[in-house]
């Protein structure tokens, strides 16, 4: 009895380092965890998983791990803006889904933040102790949209007052990169 892993989805804990790392690496050789599959289907997955649960304790909270990048789409990056975007979609809908069983939905919207997927971006970067603080602060706090690092505070508001005075403010640092 064969068991294909091309095109399935896994849950692996303990991911972060060691034994957990190397699965996922290897799962991902094997055809099995994509951007929109992880970020997207992933996040849909668990929403959905949980919300029983939550429904059946009265409520309470689910916070999807957004990008700066879900609200403008950073070229170098292209595929994952666009996987942070269908999650900022879903966490707006799943916040409607969920309001009348007591669950509150939050985004959470981070920039650079200093950990190995950011290694090869050039901008001051947030540690993840930081970020992971103000996230908590803004769950507590009721805020359904989290900036929880400098970059994010600044592009966060940027993008609400503007969605294409920040595509332009992104255009002029990715040309001016390239320069």
């Amino acid at each position: 009895m064969n068991f294909s892993i091309e095109g399935k989805t896994a849950l692996v804990t303990g991911a972060n380092r060691g034994i957990g790392e190397a699965i996922v690496a290897a799962l991902v050789a094997a055809g099995a965890r994509k951007e929109m599959e992880v970020n997207v289907f992933g996040t849909l997955a668990v929403s959905q998983a949980f919300a029983p649960v939550l429904a059946h304790n009265g409520g309470g909270a689910i916070a999807n791990l957004a990008s700066i990048a879900a609200f403008v789409n950073f070229p170098m990056l292209m595929a994952y803006s666009a996987s942070k975007a269908a999650v900022h979609s879903l966490t707006q809908g799943t916040r409607i889904m969920l309001a009348a069983q007591g669950t509150r939905v939050y985004g959470v919207y981070p920039g650079p933040i200093d950990t190995r997927m950011a290694d090869g971006i050039d901008m001051p970067k947030a540690s993840p102790a930081e970020c992971a603080r103000a996230i908590l602060q803004g769950i507590e706090a009721g805020t359904e949209e989290i900036f929880p690092d400098p970059t994010s505070q600044a592009m966060g508001p940027a993008y609400q007052a503007s969605p294409k005075g920040l595509e332009r403010q992104v255009a002029a640092m990715v040309s001016g990169a390239g320069a």
